[in-house]
């Protein structure tokens, strides 16, 4: 037995560490939601910037869109053109995706600066990517209605998940100390 973990030393610390940061960092996002509840900022701060920074960018893309509370739901109702699109609810706020990227980068971990910095660029990206990612499926969802379920089935998600996939090869190609293994 003792030979079986000596073997898969580095398989079993990189689930410890993935699992470990994940359950973590999720646990603080959790009490971030519970605790950090606001009026002004609905449903949540992070939420409620994601889908201010996404109407400015629809507007910059030359539509008239806005975004106000929900009155029956935690989300952010998100209008263009005077038609009501989409909610932005917590979910759309990517940072339980950034969770996933982070947990990733740790369990991979490189040296410790590099690792830090890594994390950060990539969640700028995936928050910068996501912010883009809302716009398009709104823009598309007011011009193509009749392509609803594909915009939000299949091109939202792959957009996201997507660049958190790249940015996951990236590193362990190019910073990862495990990139030999």
């Amino acid at each position: 037995m003792l030979q079986l973990f000596k073997r898969y030393k580095s398989v079993l610390r990189f689930i410890v560490i993935y699992l470990g940061s994940y359950i973590l960092l999720s646990i603080l996002y959790h009490l971030y939601l519970v605790y950090f509840k606001s009026d002004y900022y609905y449903p949540d701060p992070v939420t409620h910037y994601v889908a201010r920074l996404s109407e400015r960018l629809i507007n910059i893309f030359g539509y008239d869109a806005m975004i106000t509370p929900h009155q029956k739901e935690l989300s952010m109702k998100l209008i263009i053109n005077e038609v009501y699109l989409a909610r932005i609810v917590e979910g759309c706020n990517a940072v339980s995706v950034m969770i996933l990227f982070t947990s990733f980068i740790l369990a991979f971990f490189g040296k410790w600066k590099i690792t830090l910095l890594y994390i950060i660029f990539g969640c700028v990206s995936i928050f910068a990517m996501n912010i883009t990612r809302i716009a398009v499926l709104a823009v598309g969802l007011y011009k193509y209605p009749q392509h609803a379920d594909f915009l939000h089935s299949v091109v939202f998600p792959l957009i996201i998940y997507g660049t958190v996939f790249i940015l996951w090869v990236l590193w362990a190609r190019l910073f990862s100390k495990y990139q030999n293994l």
